[in-house]
């Protein structure tokens, strides 16, 4: 808090923002003005309600303190910008951007609010850093509803790849050390943002669908046709990376294609699984020379945006939520972001602090969440115990970790 309060122009507001952020990373089921107000001693959810609707702050300011926060602690030279979209399903038609649309978290047509978020990705550690709500169509197009939610006239309609360019764009000229992109097929598919990273020399490894097609030396053919006339010789296993069952292990083809690029090169590369036999496929441009696991680092690290939604959902409410105007959203939504990137940077730094103990699973986020509300946040009763507990479940975990291991190992 002490990093954002001089964005604040009353002491009041600043106040209060502090509050909002300990609501959210609170144990309070049900996040909302009324439920955080009356945590804090708040007589009425009033002084909530007016740092999101009214109060003179920039939410803008708050998201370059908390993009500087993350980069401070994860900060890589070949980190990874890591983009896509999330889904609020909800009921109505006043709240900003709601409509009839396609959501990945529900998976069908919902009635939902639709937003663009971006993670900065790390060996050390990942965060959500920027968002932009989606406005579709039907909204841009019907200046009465944005005026009634507070939209302002400078917005106009844009995909969900043109505001992923912009927010890329934007970190990248922030000076924001990352060296690669990735993100799924609705990105892979945009030329212009494929464009954008080119010529700023940022690489990528961004998901296409089966039946794009790429310029070959034999001419334009599809990728799930490349991958049918491979030879086994061309399949390596690799790694993805960690998961929670082990090293996330699956067959990797790398073939090179003809598409120009102002430098460097581009690439197709295809991922099989080789129990189910699925195979994914990702449109990829390096501006250097770079081996196969550098690419597969980079397609592995793409689950950790996946990984900041479940979080920043389950543990600070960054869905569902109440608000429904531009101003509001965006405030909500940034100091949500805010919380959740203290828990991911603070879980990092108490990861270094601890001794490497085998009969320990990692300190997650979750455990620290857990520690945090119940050693800081409530009175400090039976700290002995709380300590105790959440090493018997680190220790619980790790064995059956190790059981699964076994068993995985049988089968090999």
């Amino acid at each position: 808090m002490n990093r954002i309060s001089g964005r604040f122009a009353r002491y009041d507001a600043a106040r209060n923002a502090g509050a909002f952020v300990l609501g959210v990373l609170s144990a309070v089921e049900s996040k909302n003005c009324w439920t955080m107000a009356e945590l804090s001693g708040h007589s009425t959810p009033d002084k909530l309600q007016h740092l999101l609707a009214r109060a003179k702050w920039n939410a803008d300011d708050i998201a370059d303190e908390l993009r500087t926060y993350v980069v401070e602690a994860f900060a890589d030279s070949d980190a990874v910008l890591v983009v896509d979209e999330t889904g609020d399903v909800k009921k109505g038609t006043k709240t900003v951007g709601v409509q009839r649309q396609y959501s990945g978290t529900a998976g069908r047509i919902e009635n939902c609010q639709v937003a663009v978020y971006m993670t900065y990705t790390s060996s050390r550690g990942h965060a959500l850093i920027d968002r932009a709500l989606y406005l579709p169509k039907s909204w841009a197009d019907d200046p009465d509803r944005c005026l009634a939610a507070g939209v302002p006239e400078s917005v106009a309609f844009a995909t969900k790849p043109a505001l992923a360019t912009a927010m890329i764009g934007h970190a990248l000229d922030a000076g924001v050390p990352a060296s690669w992109v990735a993100g799924d097929e609705v990105y892979g598919a945009d030329p212009d943002l494929r464009t954008m990273l080119q010529h700023r020399g940022v690489g990528y490894v961004l998901a296409i669908s089966c039946d794009r097609r790429v310029p070959t030396k034999v001419g334009s053919l599809r990728v799930d046709d490349l991958a049918c006339a491979l030879p086994m010789s061309a399949w390596q296993r690799r790694s993805a990376g960690a998961g929670a069952k082990g090293p996330r292990m699956y067959s990797w083809a790398w073939i090179a294609t003809t598409e120009s690029a102002p430098s460097g090169s581009c690439s197709v590369l295809i991922r099989r699984n080789d129990i189910t036999g699925e195979l994914a496929f990702y449109h990829c441009y390096s501006p250097a020379s770079v081996p196969l696991a550098a690419l597969v680092r980079v397609a592995g690290r793409r689950w950790t945006v996946e990984e900041s939604f479940q979080t920043s959902k389950g543990l600070t409410c960054l869905y569902p939520h109440q608000v429904r105007t531009w101003t509001s959203w965006h405030r909500w939504t940034i100091l949500v972001m805010l919380a959740h990137a203290f828990l991911a940077v603070q879980t990092a730094t108490q990861r270094d602090t601890e001794h490497h103990n085998p009969a320990l699973i990692r300190l997650s986020v979750n455990e620290f969440r857990r520690l945090f509300v119940a050693l800081i946040l409530t009175p400090l009763h039976h700290r002995d115990r709380i300590l105790d507990w959440s090493l018997w479940r680190r220790r619980h975990q790790q064995q059956a970790y190790q059981s699964r291991q076994n068993c995985r190992s049988k089968y090999q």
